[in-house]
């Protein structure tokens, strides 16, 4: 098999476990009305069962490196499939929300290994221009899994039951390590040096304070207080991640790279639109069903416009690449998906499905070409050596934002309940939150125009033409 080849044959493998991770996200939005309703909580409450996820994913995503060149890529690929499969079977098993939380945490924990180390299997096989094709191979099957979640879930909520959702990872996980083991060529485990144990720590606490705090504010289930409390000492804490690991030798989290103008970039900006992109597999499932009264199926239906819009997007990135420059693109994609947030405000059940889902198919296609060149331009400047480093660092704060994303959407609309004196959302709630996001997102606009112009020249592989 040639060079040229092979990185399609591992981008497809390491695609079957991020099929399997995103079909996982979008299913478990469709379902959180029925789960509410089985577990008897409120459906904004049931935000925690995403962020939980979230967190996890950022909190144990920072080591995957180091384990992975400890122990070799392969092996550790196939054991976080494994870990993330068997979670699967705890979530459906679940009988509160406790439990469900725990198990979350568990996927996350085998997440975390899963997506970093599978990019770093590929990325340490392909040059520089061929990122955007590697790129490309890579998410273009695993969108498959967002388009098909949305009505999947829907119609084994409505048909089934929620907990009918977390088995279908079961048969994709196995097909995932049978490719893996098959195809993968093996690597040999390396000694690198120790992890960043206090700066793990510090991460883990900071997040973990942070998210606390956001996901409890107003909900009174902890002593008023406590969630501002939660929030100041994440907020403390993290300050003390960043100076401790801008002076340890061998940092959790490499800061210095922020150095590299375009790895800065994708990493900030990249960060504001992330969450954007975050909280809106949980707002619109929630607008559809608790807002609007719809069917799980008819909610999942709708919502994958978002996905498909990304699907269809993702072949004409290389064209788009060629044409306009990184910076444009990235400026044109933070406006776009910015503005489509504000439109959702707008949102009513007088809306024709029809409508809404040309809205968010529209949302889908910015939202893809930002994703592609914000992935390709991370990486562009980074020196081999330092790869490992890179893709921890992108991966933390890729789930971070998500997390963050769902916990803004969430306490805004929490913050807009108790002001109102309501116990279930309102248009007015679902309106505040969708506009609160589109704010995050429009943010990320300065930052990319920045970028020189020609930040990122050459990740398609060709010389952009003239205007």
């Amino acid at each position: 098999m040639n060079s040229h080849n092979n990185f399609r044959v591992i981008a497809a493998v390491v695609a079957s476990a991020l099929f399997m991770q995103n079909i996982d996200a979008t299913v478990v939005a469709t379902a959180l009305p029925s789960m509410a309703r089985d577990l008897n909580v409120n459906p904004v409450h049931l935000s925690s069962a995403i962020t939980s996820y979230l967190i996890a994913l950022t909190v144990f995503i920072p080591v995957s490196g180091w384990i992975a060149d400890r122990f070799g890529a392969k092996r550790v690929f196939l054991a976080a499939i494994a870990t993330f499969t068997l979670a699967s079977v705890a979530c459906a098993l679940s009988r509160g929300l406790p439990e469900l939380i725990a198990a979350r945490v568990l996927q996350g924990v085998g997440g975390a290994m899963m997506v970093p180390v599978g990019r770093l299997i590929l990325f340490r096989r392909v040059q520089r221009e061929e990122l955007l094709a590697a790129t490309t191979w890579l998410t273009m099957p695993a969108l498959v899994g967002p388009v098909l979640g949305p009505p999947l879930g829907g119609f084994l909520t409505d048909a089934l039951s929620w907990r009918s959702v977390f088995w279908v990872n079961v048969p994709v996980g196995a097909v995932g390590m049978l490719l893996c083991a098959w195809l993968i060529p093996p690597s040999d485990g390396e000694r690198p040096p120790a992890p960043d144990l206090p700066g793990m720590a510090l991460i883990g606490a900071s997040l973990t304070a942070l998210m606390v705090g956001v996901e409890t504010l107003g909900r009174g289930v902890l002593p008023a207080a406590a969630p501002i409390a939660c929030i100041a000492a994440g907020l403390a804490l993290f300050w003390l991640t960043v100076r401790h690991c801008r002076r340890a030798r061998h940092p959790a989290i490499d800061f210095s790279l922020l150095r590299i103008p375009t790895f800065h970039a994708a990493t900030i900006a990249g960060s504001l639109f992330r969450a954007g992109a975050g909280a809106l597999p949980f707002l619109v499932p929630l607008t559809l069903q608790v807002g609007f009264g719809l069917s799980a199926s008819t909610s999942g239906l709708i919502s994958l416009a978002s996905a498909l819009g990304s699907f269809c997007m993702r072949p004409m990135t290389r064209f788009a690449l060629r044409r306009f420059s990184v910076r444009a693109v990235l400026i044109g994609g933070s406006i776009s998906f910015a503005a489509m947030l504000s439109a959702c405000t707008l949102l009513s059940p007088a809306w024709p499905d029809m409508a809404i889902f040309a809205l968010l198919l529209a949302g889908g296609l910015s939202r893809s070409l930002s994703f592609a060149s914000m992935g390709a331009l991370a990486f562009a400047d980074v020196p081999q050596e330092r790869l490992s480093a890179a893709t921890s660092f992108q991966g933390t704060a890729q789930q971070m934002m998500k997390a963050v994303g769902v916990a803004i959407a969430a306490g805004s609309m929490q913050l807009t309940m108790l002001a109102g004196g309501r116990v279930q959302a309102t248009h007015v709630d679902f309106s505040c939150a969708f506009l609160v996001t589109a704010v995050v997102v429009l943010v990320s606009w300065p930052m990319f125009a920045r970028l020189s112009a020609d930040a990122g020249e050459g990740i398609s592989g060709a010389k952009r033409s003239a205007a």
